[in-house]
Order: structure tokens, then sequence, then C-alpha cells
């Protein structure tokens, strides 16, 4: 069995990681395994409550053997390249992955210009009549600042929806911060309800896409804009003001690569530029959340963003909206990404059901951006 060693300087409060600290060690003393591994596990706290851990962590058995491979793969060990070699690299993933897609979920692809933005327009090879003005908005991920997943995400959901997909490529940061691809993503949204009834529309993405699915929903709130069906935030936050408590413990490849712990200084963020990152567009915790439309939140207990997501997650649930979530087991950032992981299959097939379960429904409650 490998084994990964963590040691990560963790923000986290220090009667809950105590707790689950003295959780963890009552389950190994009562019930060790037959081929238990000694471990050092070690655990200071400072008096602010920053937590100083080391663990040993097995490749768990609770995911696919192809799973297991996938997440022992260790990530780069240096710090980012520079933004020019790191958009280099995402086109070529891009490119590489989207052709891996087409021969996996055959689609249309053509590039459009809506609402003045770039777009690909996504289509099935056969949609069904009840299908056929139904729309789904990919946004896609990228930290905002690159391209990973134009296609790589909107591909496999026309495929399985059997749904038209049109994947925006809204302008990137540093050279367009908040709120351009707000900006751009409403105005294809705006295009699109001249032809399309909003119950007939979904909004989606990963990431960066996730992020701006829920910045986008608010405002069109705010813009007095009737609001999509259905809203799918795969790997997201709704607060760019603070990191969640996992920012403090994954890489985007989960323990493995180079970690750059959050600070307590507030840093500029590229994206954020010099806007108050509470602003309830840019951070939609602090938006009036009342009366939005179901949303799907996909995770996973090794993603960087496993907190932001379960926070905007029950920000929805406290709003008085139906939300669910699904976890997945010791897997990445965005492992959807990856079609060759069993995994992947069942995350794709939850999020195209979703879809399929509440774009279209002509009994919406909302006629407009606001709550009835």
């Amino acid at each position: 069995m490998e084994n990964f060693k963590l040691n990560r300087r963790a923000v986290i409060g220090g009667s809950l990681a105590q707790g689950l600290l003295a959780l963890a060690s009552s389950g190994r003393a009562q019930s060790p395994p037959t081929d238990f591994i000694p471990q050092k596990d070690t655990c200071s706290m400072d008096a602010d409550g920053t937590a100083h851990v080391t663990r040993l962590m097995p490749v768990p058995g609770t995911i696919s053997p192809e799973a297991q491979k996938f997440i022992s793969i260790p990530g780069p060990s240096g710090p980012p390249p520079l933004l020019a070699v790191q958009r280099a690299h995402t086109d070529a993933f891009r490119i590489r992955r989207a052709a891996e897609a087409k021969k996996l979920f055959p689609v249309n692809v053509t590039g459009k210009m809506i609402g003045g933005v770039r777009c690909d327009v996504i289509t099935p090879l056969n949609i069904p009549p009840a299908n056929k003005n139904h729309v789904l908005i990919n946004v896609h991920g990228g930290g905002f600042v690159t391209d990973s997943g134009s296609l790589v995400e909107g591909i496999p959901i026309a495929y399985l929806t059997r749904n038209t997909v049109v994947s925006v490529y809204y302008r990137l940061a540093p050279e367009h911060p908040f709120p351009e691809a707000v900006d751009d993503t409403v105005s294809v949204y705006r295009e699109l309800l001249k032809n399309h009834k909003p119950q007939d529309v979904g909004l989606f993405g990963t990431s960066a896409g996730a992020i701006l699915t829920g910045e986008v929903a608010v405002a069109l709130r705010e813009r007095k804009l009737p609001l999509p069906a259905a809203l799918g935030i795969f790997s997201g936050t709704g607060d760019m003001s603070m990191p969640g408590d996992t920012q403090a413990l994954y890489t985007i490849w989960g323990f493995s690569g180079y970690l750059v712990p959050p600070s307590k200084r507030h840093h500029r963020d590229p994206y954020v530029d010099g806007h108050n990152p509470k602003e309830p567009v840019l951070s939609p915790i602090y938006a009036d959340l009342r009366g939005f439309p179901p949303s799907l939140f996909v995770t996973s207990t090794r993603d960087l963003l496993l907190s932001g997501t379960s926070i905007l997650h029950r920000a929805m649930l406290r709003a008085g909206n139906r939300a669910e979530i699904v976890v997945f087991e010791a897997l990445p950032h965005a492992f959807w990404y990856n079609y060759h992981l069993p995994e992947t299959r069942e995350a794709l097939n939850i999020m195209a059901q979703f879809f399929e379960r509440e774009v279209g429904q002509h009994n919406a409650t909302m006629k407009s951006g606001l709550p009835l």
C-alpha cells in the first residue's frame, strides 16, 4: 500500500480540530485493521487556532482502482509558472481533452457570437422534440485567468442530456477583472432569452465557472432579469473575501503539488482586482438568495474548494431554496475532467440527470428575478 505523508499548515478551529483528532484516534484504538500501518500523528495548536498537523494518508480502498492510481500521480513541485506559460499549457490541455471528449461523446460544435461574446454552440447529434428549446449555458474553469474547460465541460453534458450547450468564452483576468466575466455571461443569457424561456435555460460551470455561475445568478437578480431554471455549481465558492478551510490542506491535485497556504493578510486577487470582495455579486453568500432556482453542488473530499462549495450550498438552504450536494470520496478538484475514471462517469450522469429533471419544467415558480 502506498502512503502519502501530509504536513500542512491549516487554519482551523481548535476545539473542532481536537475533537476530530480525538475521534480518529479513538476509532483506530478500538478496531485497528489487520494491516494497520503505524502512523506518526501529530497536532499542535497555536493560540489563534492555527494547527500544525502531520498525517500519513493511505490510498483509500473506497474508490475505484483507476481513481487510486489517479490520486497517486504526483503534482508539480515548483511554484506556478508565469501566466503566459500557464495559458499555453492550459490551452494545450483543453484542446487535447476536448478532442478526447468528442470521441467519447459525439456532438457537433459550431463557433458563434452571441450577445457580442464568442461562444461555442455544442449540439447533440439527435435532439428529442421535447428538448428542442432547451439550452444550457456553460462557463468554464481556469481560475478566471486561463481557459481549462471550454468544451471539456460542455461536450459530455450536451451528449448526456441531449440538450444544446452554449460554452461562453468570457474575458479573462488580469486584463479583464471582475465584473467583465459576469457581464459577458449576462450578455449571452440576455440574448438567448430572445428565443428561449427562462425555464428552458440552465447555467453551470466548474471551478472558476462554478463561482461565476453563482455570481451571474445574483447579477441577473440585480438587473431584474428572470432567473434560469437550474444552477450547476461544480466545485466553487460563494465567498471571495476569505479562503475556505480546505484551501489550507489541498492543491488542485489533492495532497500533492505545490501549496500556497492562505495568508491571514488580504492579498490582491487578479480577478477581484480593487473591488470589495464582499460585494453581493462577487460573493453571493452576502446576497439575498431567496427564490433562487434549484441548484446542484458537486465536490470531493480532496477538493481545495470543498469548503467553499459546502458553504455556498448551506447559504442556499438557509435561503429556503432547493439545493443538493454530492461529495465524492478522496478525489481532487474537478476530477470529472478525467474521463477514464468510473467516478467521472457517475458524476457526469448525476449532473445530466439534474438538468434533465429541472430544465423545461413549465410550472416554474419565478416569472422574474424576484421571489414570488
